[in-house]
């Protein structure tokens, strides 16, 4: 016969499997007082959670404002921002012209903000400001109203309606505070706006070249350089301007062939003297010879 297994032979202080010397019958109650108070810390938060949320509802309910006031502001300092602004909500007609709303109308704001919710702190943030103009709050909120804006601002390939309205609005806070110290963050976050527009009108530009267009192509490549005159983009804008008038001109009929060979032949210029330099120069200047012997074909006809 195999001899029994020792049950004590698992059980020293450095063993791995110490559990495995607890007597069956003693393992299955320690499990089934785990699971029970497990069970009953479940049901304890639940109870926790309902009693909260039918508080809370009563007090959505109830025409006690000082109650709503208080507990609004218990939200908000303990991070529950959804309950405050709820309760703000209610709150601002009740006590508007009164000391309290401009606490109110501030705390409303920042829990839109907290909430991610930017466009309605935005709303909020500038109500602010005009209805406080001399409070301590009111270059804050000025900013944050802004800010907000930016914050919300899409992607290049996006609309950029809310781009352009937050470049505004932080122009108009460095206008009004020139002295603040969030001025020099106002115009980095401006620089960083405006580049957005422009990469969002270069891949526009760029889109037409795909496509074909070249006429529009070239116009609009035109119009990022004069709306971005610096932007990083030139040498690329220029090659591309010139590529694009020479394919224009190609594809138009023989009548309209020489002038608009010339306006290549211009564009091919101004990409050289810009960039003498360029890796592209050679493969342009080669475009360029072409053009000059399509010309002199067509002057031959």
């Amino acid at each position: 016969m195999l001899p029994e297994r020792d049950a004590c032979r698992h059980t020293g202080p450095h063993s791995k499997n110490n559990w495995i010397a607890l007597p069956l019958p003693a393992f299955v109650l320690f499990l089934y007082f785990c699971k029970m108070f497990r069970s009953i810390a479940f049901i304890l938060i639940l109870i926790s959670l309902l009693t909260s949320c039918g508080n809370y509802q009563k007090l959505l309910k109830s025409s006690d404002n000082e109650a709503k006031y208080e507990k609004a502001m218990e939200y908000y300092h303990k991070g529950d921002y959804y309950r405050a602004e709820q309760l703000f909500s209610q709150l601002l007609p009740v006590f508007r012209g009164t000391e309290r709303a401009e606490l109110i109308y501030y705390h409303s704001a920042y829990a839109y903000f907290e909430q991610k919710q930017y466009l309605l702190a935005s709303y909020y943030f500038k109500r602010f400001s005009k209805n406080f103009p001399r409070s301590q709050y009111a270059e804050e909120c000025s900013y944050m109203s802004a800010f907000s804006k930016y914050l919300e601002s899409p992607k290049a390939s996006l609309d950029q309606s809310t781009t352009y309205e937050a470049i505004n609005e932080l122009q108009l806070f460095t206008n009004l505070y020139p002295n603040s110290s969030r001025v020099e963050e106002c115009n980095m976050l401006i620089d960083e706006l405006r580049k957005k527009l422009e990469v969002k009108a270069y891949n526009a530009a760029s889109l037409y070249y795909k496509m074909e267009d070249y006429k529009a192509a070239f116009t609009a490549y035109r119009n990022v350089l004069k709306d971005y005159p610096a932007t990083e983009f030139r040498e690329d804008i220029l090659l591309h301007i010139f590529r694009a008038h020479y394919y224009f001109a190609a594809r138009s009929v023989a009548s309209k062939q020489a002038e608009r060979f010339d306006e290549a032949l211009n564009a091919y210029e101004a990409f050289a003297a810009s960039f003498p330099e360029s890796r592209s120069l050679k493969s342009a200047t080669n475009l360029r010879n072409a053009i000059l012997k399509e010309k002199q074909n067509l002057s031959s006809l």
